[in-house]
C-alpha cells in the first residue's frame, strides 16, 4: 500500500464525512474508508497527523488530490470570524468546529443529490453503493489489495442504462432524472466543466436544466463541489431550523423570506454557515426540537367583551 502522513489541522471528521455532504465513506476501526476520485482511500486520524493509505498505482507524488478533497488547507478560524455573533451559530460552531465542506467531484456530487429527494442519508448512501457495485469499475482494496471496492458510475455508463436498471438499484422515481441528466452530460447539451468558470447565479441556471434539479440541489452542488460559498441551500430541514432559531416569535415566516434571510445575512462564508447549522439542529438539538415540531398550538382564547 502508498502511504503518506499529513499534517492534521482542527478536524471533525465524522462530522464532515457523515453529516449529509458525501455518501461513500463510513467509519472504521481507527478511522474511514471511501473513494476518492476513483482511488480506494482509508484516513487514520492521530491528534496531530492523519495517515492516509491508499492502493499503489497511479497516486501522485505530492498528495494534494486528498489535501483538496478534504479541505486540509482551509483556515476555518478565519471562516468562522465572518459569521455573525449571534447565539444560534455560536452553539452550531461550538459542537463541531472542525466540520469541513469537502471538495468533490461534481459528477458524482450532481447525481448523488439528485437521489437525495424525500431520502434519508442511509437511504442515499445506500443507493449510491448499489449503483456504483453495479455500473462502477471494481478497484482493490486493502493492505494486500485483494478487497475490492467500486468507484462511482462514469456518466457514459449511466447514460446507456434502462430506467429499470437504475430502479433496481433502489432509486426510485429518481431513476428517470438521473438516467436523463447523464444523457444530457453525454450529449453535450451542458458543461460541467464550463458550470465552474460560471458567476454563481448562471451556475445554478445551468444546473437547474437538469431534470428533477431544483434550487436546493443546484445549491448544493455548487457548495459541496464547486466552492460557491454564497450557495445556502435551504430545504424543508433548513427552513425549520431557521424558523426555530432565528424567528422563534414569528407566527409564520415564508421560504422565501428564509432565502433572502440566508442570503443576506450570514456573510461571504454562508455555505459553511448552512452546514454548522445544519449539523446543529440534526444532531445536537435533535429530539428536543423535532418534539417542539409537532407540539400542538394551544387555541386561541377569544377575547370576552369589557362588562356592561
Amino acid at each position: 500500500m502508498a502511504c503518506v502522513e499529513l499534517v492534521l489541522p482542527e478536524y471533525d471528521f465524522s462530522a464532515t464525512l457523515d453529516g449529509g455532504q458525501a455518501f461513500r465513506w463510513r467509519a472504521v476501526t481507527g478511522g474511514w474508508e471511501g473513494v476518492v476520485h476513483g482511488r480506494w482511500v482509508r484516513l487514520e486520524p492521530g491528534s496531530e497527523s492523519l495517515r492516509v493509505w491508499t492502493v499503489p498505482g497511479d497516486v501522485p507524488d505530492d498528495w494534494h488530490w486528498i489535501r483538496h478533497y478534504l479541505a486540509l488547507d482551509e483556515d476555518l478560524a478565519a471562516v468562522r470570524h465572518t459569521f455573525p455573533d449571534d447565539a444560534p451559530l455560536g452553539a452550531a460552531t461550538a459542537a463541531a468546529r472542525g466540520l469541513r465542506l469537502l471538495r468533490q467531484d461534481p459528477w458524482e456530487c450532481l447525481a448523488s443529490f439528485i437521489l437525495s429527494s424525500t431520502k434519508q442519508i442511509v437511504q442515499i448512501q445506500e443507493c449510491v453503493r448499489l449503483l456504483s457495485e453495479r455500473f462502477g469499475r471494481a478497484i482493490p482494496t486493502g493492505v494486500d489489495g485483494s478487497g475490492r471496492a467500486w468507484t462511482f458510475p462514469e456518466i457514459a455508463v449511466l447514460a446507456r442504462a434502462s430506467e429499470e436498471e437504475l430502479r433496481a438499484c433502489k432509486v426510485g422515481f429518481r431513476a428517470r432524472y438521473l438516467g436523463g441528466t447523464a444523457r444530457m452530460l453525454a450529449a453535450g447539451e451542458v458543461s460541467l466543466e464550463r458550470i465552474l468558470q460560471l458567476p454563481t447565479s448562471e451556475a445554478r441556471a445551468e444546473l437547474e436544466k437538469f431534470p428533477g434539479v431544483g434550487r436546493k440541489i443546484a445549491d448544493c452542488v455548487l457548495l459541496f463541489a464547486y466552492g460557491r460559498q454564497d450557495a445556502f441551500p435551504v430545504d424543508v430541514w433548513v427552513q425549520q431550523a431557521l424558523r426555530y432559531l432565528y424567528f422563534p416569535r414569528a407566527r409564520r415566516v415564508s421560504a422565501e423570506r428564509l432565502r433572502q434571510f440566508s442570503e443576506n445575512y450570514f456573510g461571504v462564508n454562508a455555505g459553511y454557515a448552512q452546514q454548522y447549522l445544519f449539523h446543529y439542529v440534526r444532531t445536537v438539538l435533535g429530539r428536543r426540537w423535532r418534539a417542539e415540531q409537532k407540539r400542538p398550538v394551544p387555541p386561541r382564547r377569544a377575547r370576552q367583551s369589557p362588562p356592561g
